[in-house]
């Protein structure tokens, strides 16, 4: 198993800080929510059924006609390299570490490449993978360039994939509304901007033929009951996607702000995180840790990646533990 962000538990055992005690920065996930519609007994109780309403809603969020949902977005990052046999995927990196293995896994040749070799690398590859915004670094692709890039690759049957697990709050940069081109596949989490990581939603956007190609593959009842209830009732607040987009956005720059002020301008980032590429990466997670605050710190490059807190007691906690980080480093 690779390592993720969110291990609560574990952090509690290691550093004998209770639970509850913890202030968990670790994810990229909104820290907070919508209000949640009410679940009906039926939703338990029944097999789910994929006439409920939740494909029209998220078509509709979306933009899109075709769709399928997933349990979380990392079901299709395990299952696409199962529709290609004996692929070049180039991943550029650094990147969600789950791709790559996932590739792997499957017996693939995968190269890990930087945004700058793309063009370079292009020729030779059957598949080009990408995050947008990247995660961690924040790192964002134009339409105008992605589009390029699938134009080449569709050209010879080869695929585009975009993760755009971080674009919610900048919709106009998602490819959405051109998933439905042969080669282009987009990748949605549903659980980051909505808050809900522990209902296991996502979607994958793309032509309808290699969507029931995935589905085949992936089996009846992907998603629960109760969470296709969800994310029904949620993906059709359009004036609570819009508030939670707002905030989310705001307290994003508050973070990236936060950070500067303490002598940590970020490297990088976007509304749900902030990323900062140091060689004192280590030292700094470690310190934030020792004080219950956990961050997510990355081996290659040395980085650490911050999340939003959830309330004002948290953002005041942050605010402190970084005041006598940047003293002690004097």
């Amino acid at each position: 198993m690779l390592e993720h962000g969110g291990r609560l538990r574990r952090a509690a055992l290691q550093y004998g800080i209770a639970l509850t005690d913890w202030l968990d920065l670790s994810t990229g996930v909104a820290p907070y929510g919508l209000p949640l519609p009410a679940i009906p007994e039926q939703a338990w109780a029944r097999l789910p059924e994929q006439d409920d309403g939740l494909e029209a809603a998220a078509c509709a969020y979306y933009g899109v006609d075709h769709l399928l949902p997933v349990a979380g977005s990392q079901a299709a990052i395990q299952c696409l390299p199962r529709l290609r046999r004996e692929a070049r995927v180039g991943i550029v990196s650094p990147a969600y570490a789950e791709h790559a293995a996932a590739w792997q896994r499957e017996g693939h040749r995968v190269l890990e490449i930087s945004e700058a070799s793309v063009n370079r690398a292009l020729e030779r590859l059957d598949v080009l993978l990408l995050v947008n915004p990247n995660n961690p670094t924040g790192r964002r692709f134009s339409p105008q360039q992605l589009f390029a890039w699938h134009a080449r690759l569709a050209e010879r049957g080869g695929w585009l994939i975009v993760d755009e697990a971080f674009i919610d709050c900048t919709p106009e940069q998602s490819l959405a509304a051109h998933s439905h081109l042969p080669g282009l596949i987009i990748l949605r989490s549903f659980g980051k901007f909505f808050g809900m990581a522990g209902a296991r939603l996502g979607f994958v956007l793309a032509e309808p033929t290699l969507l029931s190609e995935l589905e085949e593959l992936l089996g009846p009842w992907a998603i629960s009951g109760p969470t296709r209830w969800l994310g029904a009732g949620l993906l059709e607040d359009r004036t609570g996607q819009q508030a939670l987009q707002q905030r989310l956005t705001g307290d994003g720059q508050r973070l990236a702000e936060l950070l500067c002020e303490h002598g940590l301008p970020p490297t990088g980032g976007c509304a749900l995180f902030q990323w900062i590429a140091s060689e004192h990466a280590a030292l700094l997670h470690e310190f934030l840790a020792c004080n219950g605050i956990l961050t997510r710190l990355f081996e290659q490059p040395p980085s650490i990646r911050f999340g939003l807190p959830a309330d004002e007691e948290g953002w005041q906690r942050l605010a402190r533990a970084l005041a006598v980080f940047a003293e002690e480093s004097r």
